[in-house]
């Protein structure tokens, strides 16, 4: 998604519309990237977790030994490098290579939202097309900005604490049953200094949550299918599989959180959630439900949206 990436629309930003010409020496930053770039395309590696080129990912990489921000001049490309800097910006270069290990992984640092969190390997890593639902205020299924917001099987928190920064007046839980994700979230609710209304909770769904109702319901669940996570890619395997994989057709909790999730909405209440491919299993096994598909200018689909009065209708399907 772009709101992941490092770089940014602006005239002077590092986007790969930018690039300069090949060479060969690393002295300056236009020069280590083009470094890094065709390193990044002769080692077979996969991008997918905030950026989706070569070019991104050395910019990632290189930003975060420089302390640069997103939206950087682009003047910064003649800068010369020290051989300090030199070395540790390689340096992360060849553990991309070596481990398969994500940027975000390997600087502790994801975007989301254009916001900033901190990650590691207890959590996935940010990269959900839910990230324009939030930017645009769910409109136009919340008529109203909401109160309350849960952010269910948050990892990093992302999307509850990005939701807080889209409704400024809600109040946010961001639930996850791993305590290690908790963990985590608390850390991004501190450092975007929002405890006063952001709320972390260990919970196995709802179990820690009963009699809690809210506006807005958002998920971005496991819901990898056996077959498709036993073939991903080198760099999934750094992220936690309880975040990942969701039984034989990846829909083990989707069914549970269809089941449960109208007792916890308020009755104009909204529920959204990610299942990424398994919504074809998802059509499959429900027929007569009618999911609410949503689009996105850019990125992946796979999110659907249903409101507690169709959650209700359908919820002897759901049994």
């Amino acid at each position: 998604m772009p709101d992941n990436h490092i770089t940014t629309e602006s005239d002077g930003d590092l986007d790969s519309s930018n690039r300069p010409s090949t060479t060969v020496s690393t002295n300056t930053v236009a020069e280590m990237l083009e470094h890094g770039q065709s390193l990044f395309d002769n080692s077979s590696l996969y991008f997918g977790h905030g950026t989706d080129n070569s070019w991104d990912e050395a910019v990632y990489l290189l930003s975060f030994v420089l302390e640069l921000a997103p939206d950087v001049d682009r003047a910064v490309l003649e800068r010369t490098l020290t051989a300090a800097q030199q070395a540790a910006i390689l340096a992360l270069f060849q553990r991309r290579i070596d481990e398969r290990i994500p940027a975000a992984y390997l600087t502790g640092r994801a975007w989301f939202c254009g916001l900033p969190f901190t990650v590691d390997e207890r959590v996935i890593i940010p990269r959900s097309p839910i990230a324009e639902l939030i930017i645009n205020g769910f409109q136009p299924w919340c008529s109203a900005e909401p109160n309350r917001v849960l952010d269910l099987c948050a990892g990093s928190g992302c999307i509850g604490i990005a939701c807080a920064y889209a409704f400024e007046a809600a109040e946010v839980v961001v639930s996850d049953i791993s305590p290690e994700a908790v963990e985590v979230a608390q850390s991004n609710i501190a450092l975007h200094k929002l405890d006063y209304r952001v709320s972390a909770v260990e919970s196995d769904l709802f179990e820690q949550l009963r009699g809690e109702q809210f506006e807005l319901i958002v998920s971005n669940p496991p819901y990898v299918d056996a077959d498709d996570y036993a073939s991903m890619p080198d760099e999934y395997y750094h992220e936690p599989e309880l975040a990942l994989a969701s039984g034989d057709d990846g829909l083990d909790f989707t069914r549970r959180l269809l089941r449960e999730a109208a007792d916890h909405l308020t009755d104009a209440g909204v529920l959204v959630v990610e299942v990424g491919n398994s919504w074809v299993a998802l059509e499959r096994d429900f027929p007569t439900v009618p999911f609410l598909w949503l689009e996105f200018s850019e990125g992946d689909g796979g999110v659907f949206l249903l409101t507690r009065e169709q959650l209700l209708e359908h919820r002897e399907s759901f049994q």
